[in-house]
């Protein structure tokens, strides 16, 4: 790109953290090599239009112009097909680039690239939804200029694109010429090794009717395949100076050209504006209408416009956070760029990216529902109704779709579309994802919770319910087998890493509720809209009889329970596969769908993001906390969340387990996947769902925020770095303020009459100029019950039966002090419950120099020789007292003994403290691939003994481990200081106070 031979200049950080302003993202230096990326969070849009955050008198290879309806039809090409198979796929295409102004001085045309940039700085305001940016330049012949731009795509027209540009002469003297103009040419990303980029590039749309005088510029696009038809045109408002001089046409581009003198201290002021009409608008929404009013209007009445539906908007949709203003300013950023992007006109979608560029073609995915329309049905519910109208628009795809999948009846969403084609040629990951449906019937279903529309329950959303319903019952079937439950076979649940599976847990309890959704519809018309369900009815063949089939299904749905493990199993064969064997992976976050066929993920228990946890998260009501937790520990350890839908989820359902560093970490990863670009792909558009998920994680996990039974329910907590938070909901005409600080939880009503939900299990009732004060909800980890039944105990050796810790320390401080590495007793306590191999690499963290895979199995068997060493002396005097009383009465009451030790050398250890005999199954720490705090090594311990997970009991003095036998399924005593040990179900100081009649019944 050109800019990559500018001189750049600003000092301090790229970007601001929100300490001087939690409302502007402020960028004071630019970087090329990032350019692509910064296009993306500087976007502007309105649900229609898109426009990258390039700048206007330059190139950008990366920078682009979208339109939501405008895409291109390119056939898939296979090798084999078969019937079904996907033929072709909407791919996104840049539309006409309009925001084109370049600058001639004298007969020199300004380059960037060959000028000095003395002053940079571009910043996004949040509170007025506009784009202001800053240029100050010394160009190639010595002369300094200042060039400021304005621009806004305003929310209250349909594809309006407004720019104020001011051109400023500090010390030049001379004539300039002004060049605004309409592009065309820019082809759409080709994929190349990454499927979440796209997957055709396609060809550039034609050109007609291309026009420019001193009136305007005009042109027409369309498209190859697809049918789609649009046209840009743009006009002018000129400040005094400049005047028009003529005009090109011609090879895909119009222009329109200006000039003035200057001198220096003068400026001129160029105002631009773009429209684009596509053909769906109204008649009102035609470029040449669009274009008069801005012109008769004026940049300043159309950015005050533009600021005032912000404000409307920011009131509506308020938050704040006490003690961080650069999680506040995340917050509202990516709650801006939802709003921007989140389709509004019942036409187009919301796609993965938004409009902020090509990533996955533009399509749209379940997770519209499920992350994005959520957030929009709390703040701007008129938004939320507008995206579930797209998939009502795209009902009859949806059908095209079913029968394509040799359903009869019904209705399939396609899993990645933009039109409402399936457009997914990898049909494992793509079609058998039938859980769209339900995401799409969950979004539904809170939006009707939200709002209590019944219009639209009887004229929209009744009719997706009961096509979308009708696809489960010829998806699955009454087991005779598994005593008439009903079970829905090879399908793929939110895990795209386990595809092509029997009973998906996800898949089912999101049936069963989207099924049961149907049938409340079906109630809620039959009693208030008997007319509209009775010509709905007939229209689609639907009949009492088939609705209570749905019953039947949704009250026989399979969702098992593991027996060993007390988790839910994710499908009927998850649980049975090996763990992933692969060691993680060092550096910047890269997939495993990059670098591992598709069918070694899928033999293997890993997994791409959440798919049990966003069942505990979006239908978890009536699931009992200490499960949610043995989902949680369990199913995280297998989790790559190699997709940014797979943090909120996991963070939302750790607060709601206790799980508080978890909970703030995913938060954390959620909130700033864009902004830090934590993924490598922010170039190719902003990821709506992760943004989504961090202002849920703020009012969900944070905030407690649960729907059960239509109701709201709350549990706040406050994350430790905070000193305070808040945020604004909408909710059934109400307008709810909820402030959660140390001292309790405000809950406030700013519109409405009255407003009933629950607090921590209470009933509260709010009313308009009564706030209500509550305690905070501090949830800690669900504690499994003692005494309790168990066939076995399994013992972890340093610091449970004996201490060896500090011989360890002696040993690898002998080590560390040879090659030279600092160690110290606060670097040995991340060792605890740590493998040799794994501590080693802890040590060498602070190495001066690398070393070789041969160099450190050296050094881990030098230490293993001095701790030999140093144990050489071991005798029954070291044994802890109280160790052999215990293991003598769980002998005597018939208890299986097993030793979880990540300490290779734990059977000589316990030969020589006389007490090896007493284990039935010490574990082979060398077998064992991952350290604590991963189950491994209590799961193969429990497995050599024969007794179920969760009919074991293990004892540990570390937090990894008691991490460890909590995603194994059992229940955790700690020894040792009850703060470190928190979430263990029970703590005693000592082994001698492990009383055997207190934990384990008769």
């Amino acid at each position: 790109m050109e800019q990559q031979q500018a001189k750049t200049t600003g000092g301090g950080a790229e970007r601001d953290d929100g300490r001087s302003d939690p409302w502007r993202l402020t960028q004071r230096a630019f970087d090329p090599a990032r350019a692509a990326r910064d296009e993306t969070l500087f976007a502007l849009a309105n649900g229609t239009l898109g426009v990258r955050g390039a700048l206007e008198e330059d190139d950008s290879p990366s920078d682009g112009t979208f339109l939501s309806s405008v895409f291109e039809q390119n056939p898939i090409h296979y090798h084999e097909r078969f019937p079904g198979f996907t033929r072709s796929t909407d791919t996104r295409v840049p539309v006409a680039e309009g925001k084109h102004i370049r600058l001639r001085l004298g007969d020199a045309p300004l380059r960037l690239r060959d000028a000095e940039w003395l002053d940079f700085e571009r910043t996004l305001d949040l509170a007025a939804g506009a784009l202001d940016r800053r240029l100050r330049l010394k160009t190639a012949q010595g002369h300094t200029l200042e060039i400021r731009a304005r621009r806004v795509v305003p929310l209250a027209e349909r594809a309006l694109l407004a720019i104020c540009f001011e051109v400023a002469s500090i010390d030049y003297a001379g004539p300039l010429t002004l060049g605004s103009s309409i592009e065309t040419g820019r082809q759409a990303v080709e994929q190349g090794d990454d499927p979440r980029i796209g997957v055709h590039g396609g060809k550039d749309l034609r050109v007609a009717d291309e026009q420019a005088d001193a009136e305007g510029a005009q042109l027409t696009q369309r498209t190859h395949h697809s049918g789609v038809a649009l046209v840009c045109a743009q006009r002018h408002r000129l400040s005094p100076g400049l005047v028009f001089v003529g005009a090109e046409v011609g090879q895909g581009r119009v222009e329109q050209r200006f000039s003035a003198t200057l001198s220096p201290g003068a400026s001129v002021v160029i105002e631009k504006y773009v429209a684009y009409d596509d053909g769906n608008g109204r008649a009102q929404d035609g470029a040449g209408a669009v274009l008069a009013r801005a012109q008769r209007d004026g940049f300043d009445r159309i950015a005050a416009t533009q600021a005032d539906a912000m404000q409307g908007f920011w009131q509506r949709a308020g938050l704040s956070v006490d003690g961080d203003p650069a999680a506040e300013l995340a917050l509202r950023f990516n709650l801006f760029h939802l709003l921007q992007s989140a389709g509004r006109d019942g036409i187009n979608g919301t796609a993965a990216k938004g409009i902020t560029g090509e990533g996955y073609e533009g399509h749209c995915f379940w997770d519209t529902e499920a992350f994005v329309l959520p957030v929009m049905a709390y703040t701007a519910p008129d938004v939320a109704r507008a995206m579930l109208m797209y998939r009502f628009r795209t009902l009859d795809g949806a059908r095209d779709t079913a029968r394509a999948m040799n359903h009869p009846r019904g209705a399939l969403y396609p899993w990645r579309t933009i039109a409402g084609r399936e457009c997914s040629a990898h049909y494992p990951s793509g079609s058998a994802a039938y859980h769209i449906n339900a995401a799409i019937a969950y979004g539904i279903g809170l939006y009707l919770d939200a709002s209590d529309d019944l219009d639209f329950l009887s004229e929209a959303g009744a009719e997706i319910l009961f096509e979308t319903a009708r696809i489960w019952p010829q998806a699955g079937h009454f087991n005779p087998r598994l005593g008439g439950a009903f079970c829905i076979h090879e399908v793929t649940g939110p895990d795209e890493y386990t595809t092509l599976v029997n009973n998906n847990w996800y898949t089912n309890r999101m049936a069963q509720r989207h099924l049961q959704r149907a049938i409340d519809a079906w109630r809620r018309l039959s009693a208030d809209r008997p007319d509209a369900l009775r010509a709905l009815a007939t229209r689609i063949g639907l009949d009492a009889a088939e609705v209570a089939l749905w019953q039947r299904a949704a009250d026989a749905m399979h969702l098992p329970v593991d027996d060993a493990l007390g988790i839910h199993p994710q499908d009927d064969d998850f649980l049975a596969k090996p763990r992933w064997p692969f060691p993680r992976r060092e550096g910047p976050h890269r997939p495993l769908l990059l670098d591992y066929h598709p069918l070694t993920l899928y033999r293997h228990q890993v997994c791409k993001q959440a798919d049990v946890a966003m069942a505990m998260v979006l239908a978890g009501d009536g699931v009992d906390l200490a499960t949610k937790r043995r989902d949680f520990d369990y199913y995280d350890a297998v989790t790559t969340h190699d997709s940014t839908l797979s943090a909120p989820v996991y963070g939302i359902l750790a607060s709601e387990v206790g799980q508080d560093g978890k909970a703030w970490d995913y938060f954390d990863a959620s909130l700033r996947v864009d902004l830090d670009d934590l993924h490598g792909n922010t170039d190719h558009g902003v990821h709506m769902a992760a943004m989504a998920g961090s202002w849920l994680g703020l009012v969900q996990g944070f905030g407690g925020l649960r729907v059960v039974q239509g109701r709201l329910e709350f549990a706040p907590t406050l994350p430790a770095a905070w000193r305070g938070y808040g945020f604004n909901l909408r909710w059934r005409g109400c307008a709810l303020r909820v402030d959660v600080d140390a001292r309790g939880v405000r809950y406030r009503l700013d519109e409405g009459d009255a407003l009933a939900f629950g607090h921590v299990g209470s009933e509260v009732v709010l009313k308009p100029g009564l706030d209500v004060v509550l305690p905070l909800a501090v949830p800690s980890p669900p504690k499994q019950p003692f005494p309790r039944a168990c066939e076995a105990l399994i013992f972890d050796l340093d610091g449970v039966l004996t201490d060896t810790a500090h011989t360890h320390y002696r040993a690898w401080k002998r080590l560390a002090d040879e090659i030279g590495v600092p160690f110290d007793l606060q670097v040995n306590e991340r060792l605890k419950g740590v493998d040799r191999m794994a501590s080693l690499e802890i040590i060498l963290e602070r190495a001066t120099r690398t070393y070789s895979a041969e160099e450190k199995r050296a050094l881990a068997g030098t230490k293993n020789g001095y701790y030999v060493q140093e144990i050489a002396s071991v005798g029954p005097q070291d044994l802890f007292d109280g160790v052999r009383e215990v293991l003598d009465a769980a002998r005597a009451a018939g208890l299986k003994l097993g030793l979880a030790s990540a300490s290779r050398n734990a059977p000589a250890l316990l030969e020589k403290l006389g007490i090896a005999g007493c284990f039935d199954y010490i574990a082979d720490a060398g077998r064992i691939v991952r350290a604590k705090p991963d189950p491994a090594i209590f799961l193969d311990v429990a497995a050599a003994l024969g007794v179920p997970a969760h009919r074991c009991i293990g004892v540990e003095d570390a937090a990894a481990g008691i991490e460890a036998i909590h995603a194994a399924g059992m229940a955790a005593i700690g020894i040792g200081d009850a703060r470190a040990l928190r979430h263990a179900d029970a703590v005693i100081p000592h082994i001698n106070a492990f009383d055997l009649r207190t934990f384990v019944s008769p």
